[in-house]
C-alpha cells in the first residue's frame, strides 16, 4: 500500500490519478488532497476517497470546505502555506505535483526538502528551476518519476539502460489541432478551436500551450534537467497520431521507443508502481486501426515558441522562468478573450527581451523574475 498526496487533486491530471488510485485500492491510498479554488469538487473526492487531510489554497473557501466535511475524520486546511507544508507529513510515500504552473514549485521544493518521492505532472517547476531541483534531489536522495506521457516514455525506454550513453532523444508531438494552419489562418483562431486537442483530453491551459506548442519547447527544457542532457541532445519531432509517446537514440544508432493508445493514466500509474507493472483494463493498442505512423518536423516559423524554448534553454540562468511567466500571462489572456493566437507568441518574445538576466539558482531570483515577467507581460497586453 503506497500513500499518495495529489498536489492539485481537481485537475486532468488529479482527477485521473485519482481513478488509478480507485481501480487499485490494494495498492494505493489517497492520503492527501490540494486544490486551488475547486471547492465543490475537492468536497465531493474527499468524501469519497477520505483522505487524511485536504487543503484548499482559496483561503476564502475555507469554510466552505470545513463545514461540508465537518462529520468526516478529515484535517481541513486553507492557503498556498498549507499546500507546501502538508508534503512534509509522515504518512505520504509519494507526492504526485500535478498543480498547474508556477503555482507548483514552492511545494514541490518543500516536498523534497521532506525526503519524498516526487511523481512530477507539472514540467513548469523543472522549466523554472531546473538547475536548483536537480541539486535538491541529489541532496536529499530523492527520486523524481515523470509523469508526462512524452517523459515516462523516455523513461520507461530507458529502463534496462541507464548504463548505456544516450546520443538524442526524440519528444514525439501531436502538432496540435493548427498544424496544418497557414500564418493567416492562425491569426483567426478562436478559444474554442484552440480548446480542441486532436488526440488528448487535458486541462484548458496545457491544452492551449499544446496548440502553440509551447508545452513542447517545455518538454525539452524539462528532459534536459530529467536526463542530463544537452540541448542538441534533444528533437522534437511531430507524430499526429500519438501512439508512439517518444523514442531514445543510443550511441551505437539504436532506437527504443514506448508505444501505447493515448491516455494519461497509464504513464500516471507507471509512475506510481515504478519499478513494477500492475494490470489494467485500458484499451489495447491495436496495429490495424493504425496503418500509417507518420512523422514531420515542426514549422517553427508558425510556432515560434520552440525557438523561444531552445533559447531559453541554451541562455539557462532565469530566462527559462521568464519564458514560463510571460506564457502564463498569455495564455490566460487569449483564454479570456483579450489578445489573439498570434499574439501569444509575439507576446513572450518581448517579454524575454526586456528581462534583465541573472545567472543564480536560488528560490528568490526565480520568485523575482517570475514576478517581473508578469507585469512586463500584462504591460504589452494592454
Amino acid at each position: 500500500m503506497k500513500n499518495i498526496a495529489i498536489l492539485g487533486s481537481t485537475g486532468s491530471i488529479g482527477t485521473q490519478a485519482l481513478e488509478v488510485i480507485e481501480n487499485n485500492p490494494e495498492h494505493f491510498n489517497a492520503e492527501i488532497l490540494t486544490a486551488g479554488n475547486n471547492a465543490e469538487l475537492l468536497i465531493k473526492q474527499a468524501i469519497k476517497f477520505q483522505p487524511d487531510t485536504v487543503v484548499i489554497a482559496n483561503e476564502d473557501k475555507y469554510k466552505e470546505v470545513s463545514d461540508a466535511l465537518s462529520a468526516y475524520p478529515i484535517k481541513v486546511f486553507a492557503g498556498n502555506k498549507s499546500v507546501e507544508q502538508v508534503t512534509e507529513s509522515s504518512s505520504i510515500d509519494l507526492v504526485l505535483t500535478a498543480m498547474v504552473g508556477f503555482s507548483g514549485l514552492l511545494p514541490t521544493i518543500n516536498a523534497i526538502k521532506a525526503k519524498k518521492d516526487i511523481a512530477l505532472a507539472n514540467k513548469e517547476t523543472l522549466v523554472v528551476a531546473g538547475e536548483l531541483i536537480s541539486k535538491l534531489l541529489k541532496e536529499n536522495q530523492v527520486n523524481i518519476f515523470p509523469v508526462d506521457s512524452e517523459h515516462s516514455a523516455i523513461f520507461q525506454s530507458l529502463t534496462g539502460e541507464f548504463q548505456n550513453e544516450i546520443e538524442k532523444i526524440y519528444l514525439t508531438a501531436s502538432g496540435g489541432p493548427f498544424r496544418k494552419y497557414s500564418l493567416e489562418e492562425l491569426k483567426k483562431v478562436t478559444k474554442t478551436q484552440a480548446l480542441k486537442h486532436p488526440n488528448w483530453d487535458m486541462g484548458a491551459k496545457i491544452t492551449i500551450d499544446s496548440a502553440t506548442m509551447m508545452n513542447k519547447g517545455f518538454e525539452a527544457i524539462e528532459a534536459k534537467w530529467l536526463f542530463d542532457l544537452k540541448p542538441e541532445q534533444i528533437d522534437i519531432i511531430v507524430h499526429p497520431q500519438s501512439i508512439i509517446h517518444s523514442l531514445v537514440q543510443f550511441t551505437d544508432g539504436s532506437v527504443k521507443a514506448q508505444m501505447g493508445l493515448p491516455d494519461m493514466k497509464l504513464p500516471i500509474q507507471y509512475a506510481f508502481t515504478y519499478p513494477h507493472r500492475i494490470k489494467t483494463d485500458f484499451p489495447r493498442f491495436n496495429f490495424s486501426d493504425y496503418p500509417e505512423l507518420t512523422f514531420e518536423k515542426p514549422d517553427t516559423e508558425k510556432f515560434k515558441t520552440i525557438e523561444i524554448a531552445y533559447e531559453a534553454m541554451n541562455r539557462g540562468g532565469n530566462i527559462p522562468c521568464a519564458v514560463n511567466a510571460a506564457n502564463e500571462i498569455v495564455v490566460d489572456a487569449f483564454l479570456k478573450d483579450q489578445i489573439k493566437f498570434t499574439k501569444i507568441f509575439e507576446i513572450i518574445e518581448k517579454t524575454v527581451n526586456k528581462i534583465n538576466f541573472a545567472n543564480r539558482s536560488d528560490v528568490d531570483t526565480y520568485l523575482n523574475t517570475d514576478k517581473e515577467a508578469r507585469i512586463i507581460a500584462k504591460e504589452l497586453i494592454k
